[in-house]
């Protein structure tokens, strides 16, 4: 099956709220390296005005990452997990993400560009909190690769 060029323009829903912990955020920080103690320890961000330990920039990818697996999953999609790449991956901030929220994404198919017998996916994950605050916009770019 090839990729459904009709992709682009479609909207995901946020799917169920993803719940970020302290340890969560503590591992991806050691994964990294992003080795600020605000990262770590509460009582340093709460001295930087944070009610809880903050996320390094590029945690939002986790939650990000949940809404692509549903355009991933949506067989009208035409994509083979197998074949995909992930070739793009930029964040726009509008705060930063502190341990105990609750966040969601909506996933926007912003782009499909066939490439010789694969396409080019540009999605866009729009995360905000449950109540609606936003957090961050990502953009993602995957390649699927195109039968041999």
């Amino acid at each position: 099956m090839s990729i459904n060029p009709e992709l682009a323009g479609r909207v995901y829903p946020a799917g169920e709220p993803y719940l970020v912990g302290r340890e969560k955020i503590r591992e991806f920080a050691a994964a990294v390296k992003a080795n600020h103690p605000a990262h770590f320890d509460p009582a340093a961000a709460q001295e930087l005005g944070y009610a809880d330990v903050v996320a390094p920039p590029t945690f939002a990818v986790i939650v990000a990452q949940r809404a692509d697996a549903q355009l991933i999953a949506d067989p009208a999609s035409g994509i083979d997990f197998s074949r995909v790449v992930h070739a793009d991956q930029r964040f726009t901030h509008h705060r930063p993400i502190v341990a105990g929220e609750a966040l969601a994404a909506e996933l926007h198919v912003d782009q499909v560009r066939a490439m010789g017998g694969g396409a080019m996916i540009t999605t866009r994950a729009e995360i905000s909190t449950t109540s609606g605050e936003r957090v961050a916009t990502t953009v993602s770019s995957l390649l699927v690769r195109g039968e041999d």
